[in-house]
């Protein structure tokens, strides 16, 4: 058996947690926390071992790999201790807080050859993958226009100060919403290398924005916009989207449904002329356990079976989100002109 840890038991952690413990190649030893409630709750209802300091559940357990799921700020040193200790490395994102920090933990996961992996959930699910397999198949022809949106209600009203509203600990949205989004286009459309115009607008945070508005120019000179906002209670939840228009079409994807619009049929994809609609009941990645959605489950499920290999992901590796973590310092950076 594999032997895992997580450190950080908040929202993301505990769910982590639940689909480690579940994982039929790992054995979950132990968890580490500042939370004494939370603590204690693993103590009654468990036999997994408890800690409050993370070096000391590294020194103490000698996981195989650790789960880090903790505020950004905490990640560069937990990441880069578990590393020179040999652990393989899940860490949610974003990733580090700033681009140096992220070429260290690259270059030190990379020398000590261990597996890397960045909590960008969106990969894995299956009609984001679609429309990346569609764009390599060249389905919409010359592309001429993107747009990356997310929206959701995470801050609604004014309230006291969290992390959240602390730009110092990864708050924001730029960090903590726009992150997946920037991820996506990177990965799937383009990475973008210029920033054309920024606002980041603050609606109930303060010292942190809650929108962002963005035109970005990718390394092929495709531009595009990013709109995300998580002060929208008009959604339920956070709603990610992507949007590629070509001289072919177009084609609207999200996490539930994949939407194509053909000028001319594509008859090597089945495509016809005009809309096609496909759900993700047909792209689902399946997995074992389910918590949320499958692709919380798929993600970790993939990490285990590198760990398992010895291989490096072919999804979320530091390196990828090391470069969502620059395009974030290029937003930032232009929006103080």
């Amino acid at each position: 058996m594999i032997k895992g840890t997580v450190t950080g038991l908040g929202k993301m952690g505990l769910s982590h947690a639940a689909i480690v413990s579940a994982h039929q190649k790992v054995d979950m030893v132990a968890v580490c926390d500042t939370s004494s409630l939370v603590l204690n709750a693993f103590n009654k209802f468990s036999k997994v071992k408890t800690y409050t300091d993370y070096q000391k559940m590294i020194d103490g357990e000698k996981p195989d790999f650790v789960v880090i799921a903790t505020p950004t700020k905490f990640h560069y040193p937990m990441v880069k201790y578990a590393l020179e200790n040999g652990v393989h490395v899940f860490c949610e994102k974003p990733f580090t807080l700033t681009t140096r920090q992220g070429d260290e933990l690259t270059e030190l996961a990379s020398r000590k050859g261990l597996v890397n992996q960045v909590g960008f959930h969106n990969h894995f699910i299956g009609t984001f993958r679609e429309l990346r397999r569609l764009l390599g198949e060249n389905v919409l022809g010359e592309l001429v226009h993107f747009s990356g949106e997310a929206y959701g209600p995470v801050v609604t009203r004014e309230k006291g100060s969290t992390w959240r509203s602390n730009s110092s600990e990864g708050g924001g949205c730029l960090y903590d919403y726009a992150s997946h989004v920037i991820n996506l286009i990177q990965e799937i459309i383009g990475r973008p290398q210029k920033i054309k115009g920024t606002l980041l607008k603050s609606i109930y945070s303060k010292g942190v924005e809650d929108a962002v508005f963005s035109l970005l120019q990718l390394e092929s000179g495709l531009t595009g916009t990013l709109l995300v906002n998580w002060s929208d209670e008009t959604y339920r939840k956070m709603s990610t989207s992507l949007t590629v228009q070509g001289k072919n079409g177009k084609i609207i994807c999200d996490a539930t449904e994949i939407k194509i619009y053909l000028k001319k049929a594509v008859p090597s994809e089945k495509l016809e002329k005009g809309w096609t609609i496909k759900y993700i009941t047909d792209f689902a990645i399946p997995v074992d356990f389910y918590l949320r959605g499958e692709e919380y489950s798929a993600q970790i499920d993939s990490f285990v079976d590198c760990v398992d290999k010895k291989q490096q992901p072919q999804y979320n590796t530091f390196e990828q989100a090391k470069y969502t973590d620059a395009v974030i310092e290029m937003i930032l950076e232009d929006a103080k002109k």
